[in-house]
């Protein structure tokens, strides 16, 4: 029998696995996820989902089941070895719709993930189903399946392993993980039907245990606890031991029911490449990160949204498979980056001594006393933003002040002229989109934008204006919104242009200024990939 075919197969059916899944169906591509076990993950592991995820979330038109499961906006606070706290971190904007840091549990997420597969009759799943082998030639990969201890074959055009810091398919390549294991190991323990009210975590920068506190939605609560170097695993999983640890931190969580203890070794690795011809890696596969800055997960879903449209670019035939070469490219190097983040706060959470304890926590202190470096620290700064240095978009020094191109648009709120209020993805559909000024309103042509590539038509209305009768602009298909969080118009006055052309993935592919032809040649070379 011919082995069914597929455009693209997805390995491991965990979130970042799920996200490209939903995605493809989205875009309409044949599509099969391969899963061994017989479910989605039905333990607690990653606990924070930041806003880019969320807006990912979004784009997948899911947001609406996920946000109930979802505590919103919560932040750090750190305390000293003895128990006082020294420094908070409570971030407030929302540059991309949502609140930076959020609670939320990834076994919920995956089954919502999996349930929203269900809207598509161009994406299979199929659980208990193991990859063994796989094979690939210039046209297709081939991989053999054991399913029931039967094995069949499927073939695929393009194969994506998100079958975690294991990955078997990362193994058969031959790619190595680059980096670092920590030698210490933490114990984490998940609680259910806390009593106390407090939303955010609390980190214990304690030289003697550290540790961290994490309430959940729903009552759930998570404790994580350095182990030493020399303390046995097996030992520290005694319930009566890790019970007096939390009571010394909070006496009326020592009573709660435990669902899960286990201890982890934290890795930060990345694979030397993450293409091998037709085969890809995301997710845990790709790159391995400590879990201090909550950005393990967030890490695998920004890879599944930029590798999305791209595969479906390629295999509806709208570019070449070079489009692809640019996934490393843009992501690796902010991977690489949020893994180096994650390694200097866990250095500061894991004071070797009370004496280094007392000169990082001081220092903290007194630089909390000046604003701006308060500010830095209170709203998240120090974050790596989500920004390529090279990759599929069309660069300039002019846009250097501003927003530069290759970085994530921020999401504000825009008003329909209806009077609804939206968020700004919610009309820029799921292909590239063009935002121009009303004032200097002239759409794009299609003929400019690579043989009429599809191409959503948004006027800006800025914060300071009114809608005005309608001129007839909008029988085109244009859609006007007013700039209601005044965010777009300033980053088009920094950009000094009139037009900013957004990829699939919400990332600036371009800006456009009045009679730049130059800028436009470029413009249609670079959509020609």
């Amino acid at each position: 029998m011919t082995p069914e075919h597929y455009s693209v197969a997805i390995v491991g059916a965990g979130p970042t696995g799920l996200i490209l899944a939903n995605f493809l169906g989205l875009y309409g591509i044949k599509t099969v996820l391969l899963e061994r076990a017989p479910n989605t993950v039905d333990e607690p592991r990653a606990v924070t989902i930041d806003d880019e995820s969320l807006r990912t979330v979004q784009a997948t038109g899911l947001i609406d089941s996920v946000l109930p499961d979802v505590v919103q906006g919560y932040g750090v606070h750190y305390y000293s070895w003895t128990n006082q706290l020294f420094a908070r971190i409570e971030p407030t904007v929302t540059d991309y719709g949502y609140q930076k840091r959020n609670a939320f549990r990834q076994h919920v997420l995956a089954r919502q993930l999996c349930d929203g597969l269900q809207r598509f009759a161009n994406v299979t799943t199929l659980f208990e189903h193991e990859l063994k082998r796989f094979s690939q030639d210039e046209k297709a990969v081939t991989l053999d399946v054991q399913h029931a201890g039967q094995h069949k074959t499927l073939r695929c055009d393009w194969l994506v392993a998100c079958d975690g810091g294991r990955s078997p398919v990362r193994d058969a390549l031959g790619i190595q993980l680059s980096g670092s294991t920590y030698a210490e190991k933490w114990l984490i323990v998940d609680l259910l039907e806390r009593t106390t009210p407090f939303r955010h975590t609390r980190t214990y920068c304690d030289p003697v245990r550290p540790a961290i506190r994490l309430p959940g939605p729903h009552g759930v609560l998570r404790y994580e606890f350095m182990l030493h170097e020399g303390e046995d695993p097996e030992q520290v999983l005694d319930e009566a031991q890790l019970r007096g640890w939390m009571a010394q931190r909070e006496p009326s969580d020592a009573q709660l029911p435990i669902t899960r203890k286990v201890v982890y070794t934290f890795h930060a690795r990345v694979a030397d490449r993450w293409r091998t011809d037709r085969v890809f890696l995301a997710g845990d596969a790709a790159h391995l990160t400590p879990p201090f800055a909550g950005q393990g997960m967030n890490s695998g879903v920004r890879d599944a949204a930029n590798l999305a449209w791209k595969l479906a670019a390629v295999v509806q035939g709208q570019f070449s498979a070079s489009l692809l070469d640019s996934y490393e490219a843009e992501r690796k190097p902010h991977a690489r980056a949020l893994i180096q983040m994650a390694e200097r706060i866990g250095q500061f959470m894991q004071p070797k001594s009370r004496l280094s304890a007392m000169l990082t926590q001081g220092a903290l202190k007194l630089c909390s006393l000046y604003p701006p470096v308060r500010d830095y620290v209170l709203q998240l700064k120090f974050k790596p933003k989500p920004r390529f240095y090279e990759g599929f978009f069309i660069g300039s020094s002019a846009t250097a002040q501003g927003l530069p191109a290759g970085q994530l648009m921020p999401q504000p709120w825009v008003e329909l002229p209806s009077g609804q209020r939206v968020r700004l993805d919610e009309v820029l559909g799921s292909g590239f989109a063009a935002l121009t000024l009303a004032q200097a309103y002239a759409p794009v042509k299609a003929a400019e934008f690579s043989n009429g590539l599809p191409l959503k038509q948004i006027r800006i209305v800025r914060q300071s204006d009114d809608f005005l009768p309608d001129t007839g602009a909008d029988k085109d298909g244009t859609i006007t919104v007013r700039d209601c969080d005044g965010v777009i118009g300033p980053i088009l006055q920094q950009a000094a242009a009139d037009t900013v052309l957004l990829r699939p993935d919400r990332y600036v592919l371009a800006y456009l200024r009045p009679g730049d032809a130059q800028g436009v040649t470029k413009l249609q070379s670079l959509l020609r990939t």
